[in-house]
């Protein structure tokens, strides 16, 4: 099994900065996109920045230029960088990645989720 361990997450004032980490573990042959991901109280899940196979990082209109996204492929490791935090970007986070173990077609995995809480 693919497994996804966040860490990073906690309580900043707004203004701040704050990094988040993922490892990814568990055989993985091949990737196409790692990311994350977030949800607040009541919303959807959303999109926050991932990298695809090709290199390109979309990231959410609400956190470009605010929040910056980089991974190693060697070690299957994520991070993110977030800089002047809003109250707006507490939530939960999610690693995500979609890829492959060797001879199984693609699939997605999340992590178990860190929390973000920006205070005002």
């Amino acid at each position: 099994q693919v497994q996804l361990v966040e860490s990073g997450g906690g309580l900043v004032q707004a203004g701040g900065p704050l990094s988040l980490s993922c490892a990814a573990s568990g055989n993985i042959f091949s990737i196409n996109t790692m990311g994350w991901y977030r949800q607040a109280p009541g919303k959807q899940r959303e999109l926050a920045a991932t990298i695809n196979v090709g290199g390109t990082t979309p990231y959410a209109d609400t956190v470009k230029g605010r929040f910056t996204v980089s991974g190693d492929n060697a070690q299957n490791t994520l991070s993110l960088q977030m800089n002047s935090l809003k109250p707006e970007d507490t939530a939960v986070y999610f690693c995500y990645l979609n890829g492959r173990r060797w001879r199984a077609i693609p699939q997605d995995y999340w992590g178990q989720g860190t929390q973000v809480t920006v205070s005002s």
